[in-house]
This record gives structure tokens, sequence and C-alpha cells, in this order.
């Protein structure tokens, strides 16, 4: 597992739900003791098939009307006296399965509840996440972003069987969930998947075992895999689907991971390198799959000016507005996104400039972009 990669994701997390300055000063050490459960893990009750026909099962999905977390628009800040920024539309209807990162760190389950509401500060953050990652998206005619029974931020930071027994268990929620989105669209209509972390994990995995060989993999106009390191060279082989090598192509992944400079992404790279991929083969010293959400393409570098908007949050992090122009990106030769100086973006930036959390949000317009662009590349090839 993944777990120094983890430990950085785990700080975020618990800094987002309230940390403390001794786990910015021992993040590794505190982590896991603030999260790693000491209950023995109680096997997880696979849901009925039909339990995705719950609308309480699900943050977004048709018909949920304006509490949907996912159908939240930012404010535009325009610099100068600029015109706001007009964004593409695609030209057809699309649906879009997104699933949301980790939310859930309490150590007293290795699991997250789904029944009475589930835990009212996982559920709070996993609708911030939502807000701020899913938005994006929403040119979609529809967008479905299930709840499910995530692993417990400590899971991933822990030998134990548990850890990937809860983890397992999360991933068949996602799967129980996205055969029910697929069974719910119209026939035909092109599907936008996207997650973030532990979400972008999942769809890994999905893709892999539910759409790589299938009739679906014909149909995925794009996959967003953020945040989570692929390996081009030991995980895309197994999907089935390429990365993207152009702004107009679809049917292809993306995917990257945000510093700031200067860098410190030892660990990260550590982990990744250690982990076995896809294919069983720990990735070493290959590159990292690295996208620039500000051209579309894969590596490379763009100015600060390419950038359509960065959506810069409040303190609270449930609202924000877009602020164009505000950071470059280029991907180095080790797969790495670098963003240059560190902006402005919060309190939530983690150790190494680690600008994990908000790898959605620092290029929210030109993600919108992006998807209506892929979406139409869909169309006219279909």
């Amino acid at each position: 597992m993944a777990r120094k990669f983890l430990y950085f994701v785990a700080f975020c997390i618990v800094v987002v739900i309230g940390g403390s300055v001794l786990l910015a000063l021992f993040p590794d050490q505190l982590t896991r003791m603030a999260t790693v459960p000491s209950v023995a893990f109680t096997p997880v009750k696979p849901l009925e098939r039909n339990a995705y026909e719950d609308p309480a099962l699900w943050y977004s999905r048709p018909g949920i009307g304006t509490s949907d977390p996912a159908r939240w628009q930012p404010a535009s800040a325009t610099s100068g006296g600029a015109a706001p920024v007009t964004l593409p539309e695609p030209k057809r209807q699309f649906a879009v399965f997104f699933v949301h990162p980790t939310s859930f760190v309490d150590r007293s389950a290795w699991n997250a509840p789904l029944a009475n509401g589930g835990d009212p500060d996982a559920e709070r953050i996993a609708r911030i996440y939502l807000r701020g990652m899913a938005s994006p998206f929403n040119a979609a005619s529809e967008i479905w972003a299930p709840r499910y029974r995530q692993a417990t931020m400590g899971a991933f930071l822990t030998d134990k069987p548990e850890g990937k027994q809860a983890i397992d268990a999360a991933y068949a929620d996602v799967r129980e969930a996205f055969r029910y989105f697929v069974s719910s669209i119209a026939p035909g209509t092109p599907i936008v998947l996207a997650g973030h972390s532990q979400g972008a994990l999942h769809l890994k995995r999905l893709v892999a075992e539910e759409i790589k060989g299938t009739p679906l993999a014909k149909r995925i106009a794009a996959a967003y895999l953020i945040g989570w390191p692929l390996s081009a060279a030991h995980d895309l082989p197994a999907l089935g689907l390429p990365a993207c090598t152009g702004p107009d192509q679809s049917g292809c992944i993306l995917s990257w991971s945000s510093f700031a400079e200067p860098a410190d992404p030892a660990p990260v790279l550590a982990a990744y390198g250690e982990t076995p991929a896809l294919d069983g083969t720990a990735p070493g010293n290959d590159p990292i799959l690295c996208t620039n959400p500000l051209t579309g393409s894969p590596g490379g570098a763009a100015p600060a000016s390419a950038n359509l908007g960065t959506l810069v949050p409040d303190d609270s992090m449930a609202t924000g507005e877009l602020a164009p122009d505000l950071v470059p990106a280029r991907c180095d030769a080790r797969g790495l996104l670098l963003i240059g100086p560190p902006p402005e973006m919060g309190r939530y930036v983690l150790p190494g400039n680690n600008y994990h959390v908000y790898d959605i949000p620092l290029f929210w317009a030109n993600t919108k972009a992006d998807v209506a662009r892929r979406v139409d590349a869909w169309a006219a090839a279909n």
C-alpha cells in the first residue's frame, strides 16, 4: 500500500476536519496513531443489488435538485476589469460518475457507515469536496456521485489485513453504484468517469475490472483519475484505455498530482515506486502519468495566462470564486505537476508544497472546458 503517500493525504483530511500543530510537526507517527483503527474489522455485508435505487445513497443524481452539491457554481473573480470567461458547453448530453475522496477518519470503524445519515463529519466534508471537485463536470446532463462505505483513512496506513479488507469493501459499494448508474442512463449515452484520491483508486480498479474489454469501454468519453499516482508502464495497459495525448481526444485517461515549488515529493515518489501497480510490478523510477490540465496533453508546460480560472476557496472550503491567470503548470520528468511558487489557496496545503486537496480546484475552469471538448470529440467519433 502507498502508505507514505497517504500520510500526506491523511494529514490533509485530518486538518480539514480540525487538525493540530503537532500533527503538522509529526505527520507520520501521529497520523498513524490518530487514524488507524484499534478495533477488530467487522465484515461489511454486501449491499443488495437494488440498494442504489434509493436516492438517499447518492449525493448527486437526477432529481435531487438544489441540494445537489455537484451542481454548485462559483462566482467569477475578474482582474483588471476583464470580462468573465465564457466556457464552452458540450454539444450533446453525457453522464458523469464521480467518486469522492476520503472524508472519514474515525478510528472506531474501518469503513464509514451509511445508515442513519452516516457519520456527520464525513458527510459534511464529502459534500464540500463535491462542491469543489465535481462541479467542473456540471455541464453534464446527469451527474451521479454515490455515498459509499469508504475506507477510513487509517486503512491506508497499515499493513494489517483489515486495511485491505476495508478498501475492498469500499470498492464493492462503488462497483454496485456504478452498475446501477449504467442501468439507469439511456443506452449509448457517453460516460465521463471522475474521482480524486481514494475515489480515483476505486475508479482505477473499476476500469480494469468492469469496463476493459466490454462494450462500455466505447462509451467512455474521458476518465479523470486525479490525485492518485498512475504508472504509464504498469497501470495503463491493465486499464485498456490510453492516456490522453491531446486536448481533442476522447476515450482516454487524464491524471495529475500538484506540487508548488520548491517541491519535496520524496515520500510520494518512494511509496509510488514500491507499491505494486495493476500488473503486479512495482513501478520503481518509472514516470507517473502526468496530464497538463492547462493544455489537455501529456507533459509540457503552460503559463498562468492559459489558466481560465482557479477555484480559490474561502476558509470554510464550502464556497469560493474563480480567479483567472493564477497558476501555471508543467509536468516534470518524474511525472509531477509543478505549479510554480505556492499560490494562496488556504490552510490545507500539505508538507512538501503538496497541493493534493486542490488538484482539481487549481484548474477548475480548464477542467470544465476539457470535459466539453472530449465529449464533443466522442460525439464526432461516434
